[in-house]
């Protein structure tokens, strides 16, 4: 059998249809090349049983433990039967389930002092842990052949414990990755031998065969050292071919013009750059004046001033003749970005109209609600040239936009706008144009490498001269609801001194959520017997409340997702003209809304959102001259890890230091899965939190390695797991990304 054809080969032939299709369907798992690399999540030694006292509830899990007891107890008169069986472990106990015919055989087996492994769904029943029906395997067994089978196989030896699923437990895989593993010879190595050896890397069929069936933890140590390394390296070759095939695209070079509009913008800007936005500034336009397409991503804190960099760009495109494009995810982002935009340039932006700038150009908006006449007038702009910059939403990708010459693309928040998006709009320049991409979201700086590893990244981490400081607080709303009161009072004391609020709901609340049909009773008696469990709080109702309430008398407004977009307008135009008090709205607020009066937030159930969300949101607040004050209400319990997650977020206004609090509580597969637009993740051993220098280390080798051989024609085996890595779907994601 060939290197490749083993490791590519279905796993129906080896396993059986049945198998193969669980795993397939369940765990995404195809061939041998894709069990071999469904790694262990951990490993129980035997004889050290697993802490049931930390089980995670609603999971699927496999314990190793001991029976304590079994008995069987009869209901229902005598006519059903039960068989309950205490497990123990030292650290605390689990209780297990069988009902009907079920009970026979486990009754037979699980006698007292009997190990074996258990797995099931845990859950609560009578306020104990529980296993109901669980699957299971004896580590003991009571016929001699068998017994010494088990020993043989057990005694001495880490158990691999897989990540596994109701149809499939962790053992039956393992029997699956027996078959199996003697295809782990045929593997092809993706490692350059100069630089296995280099580092001193065990062969890869060597840490396959390790981390499958250690005998030691040292082994396991060594296999993953290996296997992380492969990971990264992999990923990094991929992306820095990505990046070198950019700088072989044509673009057309934007090199700044003297006296054009972007200077006579400059002249009348009424304060000076920061330090970081000029340093930034320069290295877009180093970018913009080369002739393949830029491609940078640039962070920065909510009012680091991104927006004013990105339109210094987009002058500096008009200047040379081309159009710039700005694509916001929201409607109510694009016209506001239209409204600054517009508001920063003044009479610059009314180019070729009555009273506008000779050296001034068009600036249009386009999206989905405009009416038919504005519309056709702002196509007709973008298609002769006369509108130098377009802002808009998705609406900018159809078909029947046309640019007269699209030089630079600029992409608020990434995280909100598919890369399938981007592709579209880069296909409407005569040659791929510039792009430059923002983000709010504070992205530590292995996840830019390796999520955003094909965008040069520029940080801004300074705030403008004027911008106050936020004073974040913690408000337990259960353990003191005096403490809410006061927040009310807190928000009143603002608006009496000149000044706005936002409150923020997880919800929109509506009549049609809260029908009181069955399901709705039902929630309501399980939400009144459990906090946890009740609807989060939700604007309608809160809205509802305060003006009846602690903020009668003032004007409250809603603002959410469900009205229609002039309406959403029309209460954000009132609220910055600041002929609304306070603004209770759901996170729509999160990006761009920019009201330099106010001053104060209340979060209500704050811990129902992420921290880097908790963060954004914060950040409109505190945008003008007045200090800034930002209420986190949370009923979660004061030792939970919710609450914990409140006080990170009170504690800092680091957004770097709270992106990386949140990777370390989600773990990368959300980060992962948001950026790479349903894309599979392929880390499995590596976690971007964790293996900074590995990351770092493996993108310098990755890069000197495509430099020296850009089609990695010496490289074969590695071109070999490239392509297997990069299934089309990965390999679309990077060609649009």
């Amino acid at each position: 059998m060939d290197r490749v054809s083993s490791f590519d080969e279905p796993l129906k032939k080896l396993l059986g249809g049945a198998t193969a299709k669980v795993m397939a369907e369940h765990l995404d798992l195809h061939t041998v090349g894709d069990l071999l690399h469904h790694y262990p999540r951990r490993y129980e030694e035997r004889g050290k049983l697993t802490a049931l006292a930390d089980l995670p509830l609603d999971e699927h899990v496999t314990v190793v433990a001991q029976v304590a007891d079994a008995r069987i107890l009869m209901f229902n008169n005598g006519r059903g039967k039960r068989l309950e069986v205490t497990l123990t472990d030292g650290s605390g106990r689990l209780q297990l389930v069988f009902f009907g015919h079920g009970v026979h055989k486990p009754h037979k087996e699980l006698l007292p002092g009997r190990q074996a492994m258990f797995a099931g769904k845990v859950s609560v029943f009578n306020r104990k842990m529980q296993l109901a029906h669980p699957t299971y395997q004896l580590l003991d067994a009571s016929d001699a052949d068998e017994a010494t089978e088990a020993v043989d196989a057990f005694a001495g030896r880490l158990l691999p414990i897989y990540p596994a699923c109701k149809q499939l437990d962790s053992w039956r895989i393992a029997k699956a990755v027996d078959a199996v593993l003697p295809s782990a010879q045929d593997a092809a190595d993706p490692l350059p031998a100069s630089l296995r050896e280099g580092r001193g890397f065990t062969p890869l069929p060597e840490a396959l065969l390790k981390v499958h069936r250690p005998q030691t933890k040292a082994d396991v140590e060594d296999a993953k050292a290996r296997l992380k390394w492969d990971e990264a390296f992999v990923l990094q070759v991929a992306l820095a071919r990505r990046r070198y095939a950019d700088t072989q695209l044509p673009a057309v070079a934007r090199r700044p013009v003297a006296d054009g509009l972007l200077d006579a913008f400059d002249a009348k800007l009424p304060f000076t750059l920061t330090e970081g936005q000029e340093k930034v500034s320069e290295e877009i336009f180093d970018d913009l004046a080369t002739e393949h397409p830029m491609h940078r991503l640039l962070q920065g804190e909510v009012g680091s001033g991104k927006t004013m960099v990105a339109l210094r760009a987009m002058l500096t495109v008009v200047d040379a003749g081309g159009q710039a494009a700005m694509l916001a995810p929201t409607e109510v982002l694009a016209q506001q970005h239209h409204r600054s935009i517009t508001e920063m340039m003044g009479e610059l932006a009314e180019g070729g109209m009555l009273g506008g700038s000779d050296r001034g150009t068009k600036v249009v908006l386009l999206t989905g609600s405009m009416g038919m006449a504005a519309r056709r007038q702002a196509l007709l702009d973008l298609v002769t040239g006369e509108a130098g910059i377009v802002i808009g939403t998705h609406a900018l990708i159809e078909d029947k936009v046309q640019f007269h010459d699209l030089g630079l693309v600029v992409v608020d928040e990434q995280h909100r706008f598919g890369v399938e998006q981007r592709d579209a709009l880069r296909s409407k320049g005569k040659q791929p144009p510039h792009l430059l991409v923002m983000t709010a979201t504070p992205i530590p700086r292995t996840v830019a490498m390796t999520v955003f590893g094909d965008l040069e990244t520029s940080v801004l981490d300074q705030l403008p001269a004027g911008r106050s400081p936020i004073a974040s607080h913690v408000v337990p709303a259960k353990d003191k609801p005096h403490f809410l009161a006061r927040a009310w009072e807190r928000v009143r004391e603002e608006v009496e001194n000149g000044h706005q609020a936002y409150v923020v709901c997880p919800r929109i609340g509506d009549d049609a959520e809260e029908a009181e049909g069955k399901k709705g009773k039902a929630k309501k008696k399980a939400a009144e017997e459990d906090p946890e469990k009740r609807p989060p709080l939700a604007v309608l109702d809160i809205a509802d409340e305060l003006r009846k309430g602690a903020l009668a008398g003032l004007t409250v407004e809603v603002l959410h997702g469900r009205m229609h977009p002039d309406e959403k307008d029309d209460v954000m135009r009132r609220f910055a003209a600041g002929d609304v008090d306070v603004l209770v709205a759901t996170t729509v607020i999160e990006v761009g809304v920019n009201v330099p009066n106010a001053t104060a937030m209340v979060i209500m159930d704050a811990d129902r959102f992420g921290v880097s969300q908790l963060h954004q949101l914060r950040g409109r607040v505190g945008r003008g001259s007045a200090p800034g004050l930002c209420l986190l209400v949370s009923e979660a319990h004061e030792a939970s890890p919710a609450r914990a997650r409140l006080s990170a977020v009170a504690a800092t206004l680091d957004g770097f230091e709270l992106s990386r609090i949140d990777l370390e509580q989600r773990r990368e597969g959300d980060v992962l899965g948001q950026a790479q637009s349903g894309v599979r993740s392929s880390l499995r051993m590596l976690t971007v939190i964790d293996d900074e220098e590995v990351i770092a280390a493996a993108r310098e080798e990755a890069v000197a390695i495509v430099a020296a051989d850009p089609e990695l024609e010496h490289l074969p085996e590695l071109r070999t797991v490239l392509a297997a890595l990069l299934d089309k779907d990965r390999e679309e994601y990077l060609d649009k990304g």
